[in-house]
């Protein structure tokens, strides 16, 4: 159950911070947004960074392995990465059409499989 928790509590962070670090790019089309100073900008995404934290916290909390979770640090954080990526993705072929996955994208994702694969071997 910890393993389900960890990973759902990772990926939802993965969206906030996703839209905290790239969802002003595409506010820009607004022009209410576009005219905001890069300081309001800031402030903006760091007010949904914030939910990323909430949901990020406890994730690593729980994944822990001194915590009596199922994780190492080294696996929390590799399984983040990928995670972030995984959300990254789908988040920009959804929200920014024109930018599309190339087999070079996706044979990079391969070899972070690959690294949460090694991460875990024994």
């Amino acid at each position: 159950m910890k393993i389900f928790l960890t990973i759902t509590l990772l990926v939802i962070s993965n969206v906030f911070m996703t839209f905290a670090w790239y969802g002003h790019l595409k506010l820009r089309e607004f022009k209410w947004f576009e005219s905001l100073p890069v300081i309001a900008i800031i402030l903006i995404s760091w007010g949904i960074a914030f939910f990323e934290y909430i949901f990020q916290v406890p994730a690593n909390r729980i994944g822990f392995r001194e915590n009596g979770g199922p994780f190492t640090l080294l696996q929390l954080k590799v399984i983040q990465e990928c995670i972030s990526l995984i959300v990254f993705a789908i988040i920009a072929n959804v929200l920014f059409q024109g930018q599309s996955l190339h087999w070079n994208h996706i044979a990079a994702f391969i070899c972070l499989v690959a690294a949460v694969y090694f991460v875990f071997m024994k």
